[in-house]
Parts: C-alpha cells; structure tokens; sequence
C-alpha cells in the first residue's frame, strides 16, 4: 500500500551526530516537527533552530516553501534565520579582521536566501553594510563580499533602492572609475551601478553623473567583466530620457550616456564591440549574447520617432527632400518656364519613381508606421549608393508598365516590414538573445540593411516578373527572404549579401515545397504513423529491385597500368541468389551475358564482406591524386573465403549504390546508399499520398520488372489491384 500523499521520507543531519530518518507529516507545523528533530538529538530551545536544505542552495524550509520537499531529500538542522542573522551582524561590526572576513562570506551566501534576507534587513543590516562600503577602508576580499551580500539583498526586492545614499554612489562609481580594481570588485560594482538604474528613475540621473562611456569602454577589452559592462551601457540608455535619447536623431552607440551626443564615442564603443566581444576569442555566453540582444533593440528603438513621425506636406524642408530624390534620379536641369509644364512634368517623374501619389508624394509618407524614416532610406540610398539607386529607378521606368517595380512604394513599405522584422519601438523581451553580429559593422547599419534589401526586392520583383497586382505577394517572398538569411546569423552585411543571393525565388518555392512535405510526412501523428507502417515493405520493394539488377548483371571495364586497348569484364548473380557469375568479354555487351560465357563463379556462401573507397585492396595502392579520387569513389570489392577478393569499378555512381546496395541485401546487411534513401523517401511520399486517398490496395510485387540503366529514366512500377 502507497504511503499517503502527505508523509515525505527525509533524512536530517546534525554535525557530529547520526542523520535521523523521519517521516515527514506535511499536515503538522513545520515548529512541531523541528521540536521533535531537536529531541531526538536532546538539543534545547527548539525555537532557536530551522531546517534548511543540505545541498544546492541550502534554503531554509518555511512553511510556504515545504510543500516542494520530495521524499529522498535531505536536509539540514541549522540555526534559525533570525539567530543567524544576529550572530552576522555582531561578527561583522567587530574588531577582528579574520572574524570580519569569515562573517562577510557567510553573508554572501546566506543573502541569497528571501527567509534569511528579510531579517537581516529588519536588523538594518543594509545600512551597516552601505557604511562599510562608504567608509573606504575594505578592500580585496573583504570588500568583494560585501559588495556581493549588498546586491543579492537589495535583489530581494524588500527595501527601495531610492534609499541608497549619494555617498554610497559616489564610492561604488569609484571602483568603476579607478584603472586598476579587483575584477570581482568591478563586476560587483558594476551590477549594483546597474541595478541602481533599472530600479530608480532620481538614481539614473546621480549614477550618469558619475559614469561616462568612456569609462565603460575601457573595460570591454577584459572578458572578464564585458558582460557587466555593456549591461550598465544598456541600463543608462533604457532609463534615459527620451529628449535625450533622440537628440540629433543618433544611434544610441553614437551617443555620451551623459550628454547622448558623441559620435566619436559612438564608433569607438561600436569597434570595441565588434572586436572585443563579438569577434573575441571566447565564445559568446548567454547572458552576454542577451545584452548584445538589447543593445541591438535600444539602438534600432531610436527609429521610433522617425516611423511614427508624418510627412507634413507644407513643410517646404520636407518636399526637398523628394525633389532632391528627382533630381538625383533624373539630373534635372533648369525649370521649364511656365507652372503648368513644370508640374507636368514633375508628375511623370514622381509617377516613374513610383509614388502613389504622382501629384503630391508627400501624401505617400503620412501614414505611421512607417513615416518619415522610408524617406530618410530612400534619401540615404539616393545620396551614399547613387548609381544604384539611379539603375534600380531608371530600370523600372523603361520596363512595360505592367512590369514595372514602382521604387517609391516599395522603399515605404519595404521600411515598414524591416521595423516589423527588426522589431523597431518595441521593448527587449527578458531571455531573449537575439542578436544579430552584422548590426555591428557598419556605423549607418539600419541603412545599409535597408539598401541590401531593396535591391533584394528588385531582383525578386524581376523573378518573379511580377506586376502591380502581385504586389503583396512578392513582399510575402521577399519578408521570407530576409528572415531565412538572418536566421543563417550573417557575420557582416556582405556575407548577408551572399545568403540572399542563394536565397533566390526559386530557392524559396523549393524549401517551401519541402517544409511542406516534410511537414506532412513528419509531423502529423497519423502520418507518422503511416509512414512507419509502410517503410517495411517500401525497403522490401528496394532491396529486390536492387537483386533483379544484379540477376541482370553489368559490365566493368578492366584497368591496368598501361592500357593500349580496353578489356572488359561482366559479373551477374545467379537466379537463385546463391552464385556470382564473372568472367572477362572482349567488347562492350549489347544485351544480357550468359551464364555459359562466365566462366568464374563465387558462392554467395563464401562471400565475408563488402568494401568501399580507399579500403578495397585494389585501391590502397593508389595515389591521393585528383585524377584517382573519381574512381576512389566508384570502387568496392567482394571479400570472400580463403582470403580473396573480386574488385570492381563501376562505370558511375548510379551502377555503384545499385551493386553496393545489392550486394548488401545479399548478405542480409542495412541498405545505405544516397540511392535507397532517395528511393525510400520518394517511394513513401507516392504511397503514402496515394492511401491518404483511400487507395489502400497497393500490392508489392513478387518481382518487380527490370529498371532502366539510365539514372534520368530510374523508377519504380507498381501494380494496382
């Protein structure tokens, strides 16, 4: 009979004493069982113990926390939380250095522990703590663990880090500032620095003061405490505030975490980055790969305010920016006299640059998202890659009309799915590490991406010889695109290049095709299911065809050092699958040998093994050179009793998976070849669609007839009922 659900079978350990097994009834208070434990060990003052986990951790046990308790588990008898904490805080406000020091690491790791927590801080601990700190006189060792016990109960979350005095803050942006700390001080450093800003909006604006991006980079070139340090970069930025932020329209590399304007620091801390981190010779870890994710998100979030900001189309600076689009694509010369032929002619203009709105584009760029940030693409596209933005307009305005990619609808909503994409104007999800390594090799990043992509579009538009109707559909294709290849984490924007190059139109109907049958044949449990019944007979179908072939036979030529005239020689099994039949021609065979014309003959009985490639005898002689790899590749040998061998050459890669293949049915031996797996996989797909049809009197035949040679006219019959 099963123990019931509320009895856990634990043993408790005492040092210096024999561990207790107990029965653990989960209905009883916690107090009553500690008092029973302590009695069994005749210890007094029951409530002055608690138990706490023996491994892991070591929490202490409460009675929200018991009901995780398995049975096996054990624990420990320790002295309550409330007692330990006491017993700290008196160790660590004396005199001793060694008693100091030994206080403090037992602190580091009961501060971990929310029960133990919460009295220490009832005891103000905290505040003696942040007075050591700001006193200056730890260092080393000593001042690591304070710093750590400091972080891990402020984690707590149970006292307001807007407490925390500017003293205090002054002293920890201290070690961050000094050129030669303790890295286990800096990390420490750097993590409370950090925490500071996430969890208090008045402590951002004292911990800036303090801390400016130069002193930051300095500390990325040690792998040591990278991570820490691009976290306080990306906790300042996250916190500043948005005037801040979006000064001069800046990436937010480029920007001072002070003033949020230097684009000197900008390239600095990007190079450091791209050199120290992502290239480093470490590989990149979880939590760093996270904080390379948000910085990533924070830098395209200063976007926002371009995507959601709307063309006004009375604001004269704006509309320049569209004629100077024209004139760039156009050369422009002077103005035709006269208002009407001018606007005449810039409505053609605008309609061969693709705008929807021939007469007044400006109206193109009101809607949000993706607003003014397509115009600042197409003006970058335009001004730092001018010839191809003049071949891409010119080349669609001399197409027909029907097939023309119109460029200006394009570039807005080609902008407004890489924001999707990107992901632009949307908080950094926690866990994430999505970050992409080619982000951070450009100065113009975002722009650049978006000139790869355009190009993309145009390429794709041509594939597909789209027209105006299958608008949406060659965006469709060209959002596949650009996912597939930043799912491939391209290491720069050239090597993104090379992945949409590869990633063609065809290239996409072809994986999608195969996702879809491969969704069809693997992941629906019927299918599975179906499949796994079939393949059995699939394989059996296989393995004779494979036997028919060599009952059939075939001709390999003979090779020799030095060769005037070509022999030949045939080999076929025997109808009854028990004798290899061989023997040498003269010529090429038209048609099928003899058995009477082979005059050397092998049992299937005495045959050991089958080789392949460099182990065949008759290959280990042979030199590694380029001529000899074809024919590496083509050979096997039959090893077979007293210590011979037949060695073959097969005329070409099909012949080889056909006698490979065969030979290892012969022997009872896994079929493996490219050949059979093609065959089983193509095979399967057939059958299985054809009894999704409810044709399920598909019979195998007893011998399948003879297969072509040819690889291009190679299949399978088979007989319906």
């Amino acid at each position: 009979m099963p123990p019931p659900a509320d009895i856990v079978k634990v043993a408790i350990e005492w040092p210096g004493a024999n561990a207790q097994l107990i029965e653990m009834d989960q209905k009883r208070a916690l107090s009553s069982i500690i008092r029973e434990v302590c009695d069994g060990w005749s210890l007094s003052g029951s409530e002055q113990f608690a138990l706490r986990y023996a491994d892991g951790p070591q929490l202490y046990i409460t009675e929200q926390s018991r009901g995780e308790i398995k049975n096996g588990t054990i624990l420990r008898l320790a002295i309550s939380p409330a007692r330990a904490a006491r017993q700290l805080l008196e160790r660590i406000q004396s005199h001793g250095i060694d008693a100091r020091l030994e206080a403090l690491k037992e602190l580091a790791k009961l501060s971990a522990d929310p029960t133990f927590a919460a009295e220490f801080i009832n005891m103000e601990g905290i505040g003696t703590l942040a007075r050591l700190v700001e006193s200056g006189t730890h260092f080393g060792e000593m001042l690591a663990f304070t710093l750590t016990a400091f972080l891990e109960l402020m984690d707590h979350g149970i006292v307001s880090w807007d407490l925390i005095s500017l003293s205090f803050i002054k002293q920890i942006a201290g070690y961050v500032n000094q050129p030669m700390v303790d890295v286990s001080i800096l990390q420490r450093s750097l993590a409370i620095l950090e925490s500071m800003v996430l969890n208090s909006h008045s402590l951002y604006h004292r911990v800036a003061q303090e801390i400016t991006v130069g002193q930051l980079i300095g500390h990325l070139s040690n792998q040591e405490i990278q991570t820490y340090a691009i976290a306080l970069i990306n906790a300042l930025f996250l916190k500043a505030p948005e005037d801040r932020r979006q000064e001069e329209y800046t990436n937010p590399l480029e920007q001072h975490l002070t003033e949020m304007a230097s684009t000197l620091a900008q390239k600095h801390l990007r190079s450091i980055i791209l050199n120290h981190v992502i290239r480093g010779n470490r590989p990149i870890k979880a939590e760093m790969a996270h904080q390379l994710y948000v910085l990533q998100v924070l830098t395209f979030n200063l976007l926002e305010e371009r995507m959601m900001t709307k063309m006004d189309p009375n604001d004269q600076a704006q509309r320049d920016i569209i004629f100077e689009l024209r004139r760039i694509a156009f050369d422009g010369e002077n103005d035709p006299t006269g208002t009407e032929k001018r606007k005449a002619m810039y409505t053609k203009d605008y309609k061969m640059l693709g705008f929807t709105n021939h007469v007044n584009p400006a109206m193109d760029f009101t809607q949000t998202p993706p607003g003014m940030l397509a115009l600042d693409n197409m003006l970058y596209l335009a001004k730092v890659h001018q010839d191809t933005y003049i071949r891409i307009v010119l080349e669609n305005s001399s197409r027909e009309d029907k097939h023309e990619c119109p460029f200006g609808r394009c570039a807005i909503e080609l902008t407004r799915m890489l924001c999707e994409i990107l992901q632009v104007g949307e908080l950094p999800n926690e866990g994430c590490n999505d970050y992409h390594p080619m982000f951070f090799t450009h100065d113009r990043a975002w722009e650049e991406f978006f000139c790869v992509c355009i190009q993309l579009l145009n390429k794709t538009w041509k594939e597909m010889r789209a027209t105006a109707e299958d608008f949406n559909k060659v965006m469709q294709v060209v959002r596949e695109q650009i996912t597939r290849a930043l799912a491939m984490k391209p290491s720069s924007l050239d090597q993104l290049k090379n992945k949409l190059r590869g990633l063609n139109y065809s290239e996409i109907l072809r994986l999608r095709q195969s996702e879809r049958m491969s969704q069809d044949d693997f992941q629906s449990p019927p299918i599975i299911e179906l499949r796994e019944r079939i393949q059995p007979e699939i394989l059996e179908l296989i393995k004779q065809q494979r036997l028919n072939r060599l009952c059939e036979g075939s001709c390999f030529r003979k090779l020799g050092n030095r060769r005037r005239q070509e022999k030949f020689w045939f080999c076929r099994l025997s109808l009854n699958h028990k004798v290899l039949h061989y023997g040498d021609l003269d010529e090429s065979p038209q048609g099928e040998v003899p058995f009477e014309l082979l005059s050397d003959k092998i049992p299937v009985s005495d045959i050991k093994s089958v080789v392949t490639g460099k182990d065949c005898p008759h290959m280990k002689e042979k030199s590694a050179l380029k001529q000899n790899k074809e024919v590496l590749e083509l050979a096997f040998s039959v090893l077979y009793d007293p210590d011979e061998t037949l060695n073959f050459v097969a005329p070409n890669k099909y012949e080889y998976c056909i006698w490979t293949d065969g030979l290892c049915a012969l022997l009872g031996r896994e079929m493996g070849s490219d050949l059979t797996r093609s065959d089983l996989d193509t095979l399967i797909s057939m059958e299985m669609k054809l009894r999704l049809l409810d044709l399920e009197n598909i019979t195998i035949p007893e011998a399948p007839p003879p297969v072509p040679k040819e690889p291009s006219s190679y299949n399978f019959t088979y007989n319906y009922s």
